[in-house]
Parts: structure tokens; C-alpha cells; sequence
């Protein structure tokens, strides 16, 4: 599985009213794992800042007065995503605006979603904390991600941020240490499975761990324990009273 990481920075709240891209940041996962490859590019607007935009991304005219304007480098970013799974936090606003530039290509260009899905991470933190704050710094906070370099806004460093925001979010079975796919081939199942025979192979063998072993699955267990906020499924079950 193939999923973008995608974060875009505007020179305004709307779309609507014209306000264009001026930044994209985009981190590649692979099977959930990051591969480190990355696209970023910053936009020339052509348009004016609304007021208080440019101070959340630290960005000004001046800066991005010789970067590419959005058609020059459409193709490139384009093929970077196509066929991805795109995690955005807040996706409508960034598709909102990614639709509206390629909609000033002309119709050939199509839609995000002609090439892409979308997965909203903000949804998602939404369905799991209910009722409480799930800004990307919240959530940073919340599960544990270092963000203390983050001073403003940008493309890049907030899609790397999303990036380990979504995958602690979503932590299933590789967070508690099982394999992919690819670590569980039909060879390698084949190599392991044995049929047990009493009479050929006489007693079962009796297997031990070390005192290491044991403060490791501890350790383990007291990780899944503050992911989850108390017990995890491998603890035993509490004792009632009486």
C-alpha cells in the first residue's frame, strides 16, 4: 500500500474567493513505513497574502516572487502522488484548494480524486478522541510526537509531523510487533509449520524465557498500556471485589 502524507500552505482560508497554493509538502509511506522520499516545492501566487496568512507560514511575495507558478510544476507533483492514498489532515481544505489550481489548468487536468484517494486523518482523531481539541499540535501532544520545532506553519515539516501523528494514531498489529505481508510469505509459513507426533518425537519440549526476555514483553506491555490509556489485551483480568 502506497499513501502520501500531504500538507499545503495558502494565502488565504478560501478557495472561493481566490486565494491560492503556495506551498506543498508531501512524505511517502510504503506499507506504513516511510520510505524517505519526500516532493516540496514552493508556489508562486500570483496574488496578494490575505490579511494575517503570511504570518502563519512565515512566507511573503518577495520570497516566492521567483519560485514556479502552480502550472509548471502540476505534472511533476502530479506524478509524484498518482495512484496513492493521500492522508491530509483537515482534507477539505487542501483539496478544496488542489482541485481549484487544477481546475486553472483546464478540464484535462481533472480532479484529486480521478487519481488519488483520500484519507482524513482529522476524521479520524475526531472518532477516537471525541470531544476534544485534534489540531495537529494537539494531537502531537496528546500521542507523544516532538513537536518543539514547529514555530510556524509549513508544508514540509507539517506533513512530516501528520506523518508520525497518523501512524500512531492508526497503530495496529506492527505497533505491537507482528509482520507485513511481505515478512509472511507462503514459503517461509510453509518452512515452520510442523505436525506434532508424541509417538515419533516423545515429550513436548518445554520452552523458557530469560529474565531479559521477560523485562522486555514487560517493557512492551507497559508501552501498549499508556497507548491505551490503562489496561492492554494482554494483561490478566482484574480480581473483583467480594
Amino acid at each position: 500500500m502506497r499513501q502520501i502524507v500531504l500538507d499545503t500552505e495558502t494565502t488565504g482560508l478560501e478557495w472561493k474567493k481566490g486565494n491560492r497554493v503556495v506551498e506543498i509538502g508531501c512524505v511517502e509511506l510504503i506499507e506504513r513505513r516511510p520510505t524517505g522520499r519526500t516532493y516540496h516545492q514552493y508556489i508562486n501566487p500570483q496574488r496578494e497574502f490575505e490579511q494575517g496568512a503570511a504570518e502563519v507560514t512565515g512566507l511573503s511575495l518577495e520570497f516566492l516572487s521567483d519560485k514556479p507558478v502552480f502550472a509548471a510544476i502540476a505534472d511533476e507533483f502530479l506524478a509524484f502522488i498518482d495512484g496513492a492514498e493521500l492522508v491530509i489532515h483537515n482534507a477539505a481544505f487542501d483539496v478544496g484548494f488542489l482541485d481549484y489550481e487544477l481546475s486553472l489548468l483546464g478540464e484535462a487536468y481533472g480532479r484529486l480524486g480521478d487519481r488519488v484517494t483520500v484519507e482524513d486523518s482529522l476524521l479520524l482523531a475526531r472518532q477516537r478522541f471525541p470531544g476534544q481539541r485534534n489540531s495537529l499540535d494537539a494531537l502531537c501532544k496528546r500521542l507523544g510526537v516532538d513537536n518543539t520545532h514547529r514555530q510556524l506553519h509549513g508544508a514540509l515539516l507539517d506533513a512530516q509531523l501528520l506523518c508520525d501523528v497518523y501512524l500512531n494514531l492508526t497503530a495496529g498489529q506492527r505497533e505491537i510487533g507482528f509482520g507485513g505481508a511481505e515478512e509472511a510469505t507462503p514459503g517461509a509459513a510453509a518452512a515452520v509449520v510442523r505436525h506434532f507426533d508424541p509417538a515419533v518425537a516423545g515429550a513436548r519440549p518445554r520452552v523458557t524465557v530469560s529474565a531479559d526476555e521477560l523485562a522486555a514483553h514487560e517493557a512492551r506491555l507497559a508501552t501498549l498500556r499508556k497507548k491505551a490509556g490503562g489496561r492492554c489485551l494482554w494483561d490478566p483480568p482484574a480480581l473483583e471485589a467480594g
